[in-house]
């Protein structure tokens, strides 16, 4: 499989991203290292050529920067993972920006509300980062917990979504 493989500059640094040829996102992050976004996927995905492009979801990366935080929103993306994680990741697409939950409270959301390390695995094995928005979920205790890409770019997407406009274009 060839995928094209995207770089956006961003205020949080250079933000990478790897599409199938249908055009649906299958890794992204805060990167400009090819390798970092490939060893996001599942070990037997890995061994996809790349190609440099532009992508819709590049599109995207740009307009939610620009402070249209609902862009990323209509991406596709494409991940592999068992029942209980895909139904995360779908769920993580719909936390609203602007307003996080806690993992006890995203556990809930799924309908499991005891299965709070399962859903935190959810967010920890995202391979598609902004488009499913895993930085909406915080600690209980309302901390920032972890986030693959780094702390600073969590709390600062967070702050970007607490201060963007409802429904804002």
């Amino acid at each position: 499989m060839t995928a094209v493989i995207e770089f956006v500059d961003t205020p949080d640094g250079p933000f990478g991203l790897i599409a199938d040829a249908d055009g649906r996102v299958i890794a992204s992050g805060w990167t400009a290292d090819p390798e970092a976004l490939l060893a996001r996927l599942a070990p037997a995905h890995r061994q996809i050529g790349t190609t440099p492009g532009e992508t819709r979801a590049g599109e995207a990366v740009t307009a939610y920067y620009g402070g249209d935080v609902r862009a990323i929103d209509t991406v596709e993306v494409a991940q592999t993972g068992g029942d209980f994680h895909r139904a995360g990741w779908a769920a993580l697409r719909t936390i609203e920006p602007g307003h996080p939950l806690s993992y006890q409270q995203f556990a809930a959301h799924l309908g499991r509300p005891t299965a709070v390390r399962a859903a935190a695995s959810a967010c920890a094995r995202n391979a598609v980062a902004l488009f499913v928005p895993c930085h909406r979920v915080l600690r209980t205790d309302g901390s920032l917990g972890g986030f693959a890409w780094g702390t600073p770019v969590k709390r600062s997407l967070l702050a970007r979504e607490a201060t963007a406009e409802p429904g804002a274009a």
